[in-house]
C-alpha cells in the first residue's frame, strides 16, 4: 500500500483497548445470510443456516455482542428486523448492534425499542453529521454507532455517497473528530477495498484513526482473516473488530478471537 493512504494529522501512538469486543457480523437480504463483495449487491454470497441459527451459533461460542444488518433496509429505507431482534432477545443473551436504512430520529426509536443494544447509522452520518449528533445527545452515546466507509482517495481517506458515486466534502479524519467532540462513543469504519475481500484489516489506517479520537472506541471492519488479525487490530488501538466472511467460511472459529 502507498504509505500515503495512511496518512492522518500528528497522529499520536494508540493504546490498545482493555475492553476490546468481537463482534460477528450476520448481513440478511431476503431473509437469508449473505455477504457482498465490497458492499457490491451484484456480488453476493449466500450462506446455509438462518439467521437465527447463526446467531444462537454465535452466542453458543461465546459471543457477547452480534452486529447485524439489514441489507434490504440499508438499500430501501424501513429497517425489516424486528421479528429477528425478538427470536434473538428469547433465545440468547446476545446484544446486538444493527443498523440498515436508519434515516429518521423515529427509526433510531423504533429499533431501540425492538430490542437493540446499539443503532448502526451510516450513510445518514456523513450527510447529516449535526442531525445524528443531535441522537448521539438524545438518546445517548452508548445507544449509537457511526458507520463511516472509506476510500483512499486524492491523497485523503474520503467517504463516498450515493452507491460510492459521490464523496462527501468531510474526509474520514475530520467527519470522526467531528464526532468525537460531539460525543460519540462508538465508531465502525470499514476500508471499502478490504471489505469481504480477506486481504487481512488495514491496521495502519485504524492506529492512526483510533489515535486521532482518543475516547471511542474504533470498530475495525474489513479483511479480517483470522483470529491473529483481530489481536493486530487490537494492538492497534481499536475497541472492537467486526467478524464477517471468516467466520461464515469457517477460515477460523469465533472462540479463537474472543477475549480472555
Amino acid at each position: 500500500m502507498n504509505p500515503r493512504e495512511t496518512a492522518f494529522t500528528n497522529p499520536q501512538s494508540p493504546i490498545p483497548d482493555p475492553c476490546f469486543t468481537v463482534y460477528p457480523a450476520i448481513d440478511v437480504r431476503d431473509g437469508a445470510v449473505v455477504r457482498l463483495r465490497q458492499g457490491d449487491y451484484a456480488q453476493q454470497t449466500t450462506y446455509s443456516a438462518t439467521p437465527l441459527e447463526r446467531a444462537q451459533g454465535y452466542a453458543a461460542e461465546g459471543a457477547q455482542w452480534l452486529h447485524l444488518v439489514d441489507l434490504d433496509a440499508a438499500r430501501d429505507g424501513g429497517y425489516t428486523l424486528a421479528p429477528l431482534l425478538a427470536d434473538i432477545a428469547r433465545s440468547t443473551a446476545l446484544k446486538v448492534q444493527t443498523g440498515g436504512g436508519i434515516r429518521s430520529r423515529e427509526d433510531v426509536a423504533r429499533v431501540l425499542d425492538a430490542g437493540a443494544a446499539r443503532v448502526v447509522v451510516g450513510s445518514l452520518a456523513v450527510r447529516e453529521p449535526e442531525r445524528v449528533a443531535g441522537w448521539i445527545d438524545e438518546f445517548g452515546a452508548q445507544r449509537i454507532t457511526v458507520a463511516l466507509d472509506t476510500r483512499f482517495i486524492d491523497g485523503a481517506w474520503r467517504l463516498p455517497l450515493h452507491g460510492w458515486t459521490e464523496v462527501s466534502a468531510r474526509t474520514l479524519e475530520e467527519l470522526a473528530r467531528f464526532y468525537a467532540d460531539c460525543g460519540l462513543a462508538h465508531l465502525l469504519c470499514t476500508d471499502i477495498g478490504r471489505d469481504g475481500m480477506l486481504a487481512g484489516p488495514n491496521l495502519e489506517l485504524y492506529a492512526r484513526l483510533a489515535a486521532a479520537v482518543p475516547g471511542v472506541a474504533v470498530q475495525a471492519s474489513g479483511g479480517i482473516r483470522n483470529a491473529a488479525d483481530v489481536a493486530a487490530a487490537r494492538a492497534a488501538g481499536c475497541g472492537g473488530a467486526i467478524l464477517g466472511k471468516a467466520l461464515l467460511e469457517g477460515r477460523f472459529e469465533l472462540r479463537e478471537a474472543l477475549p480472555c
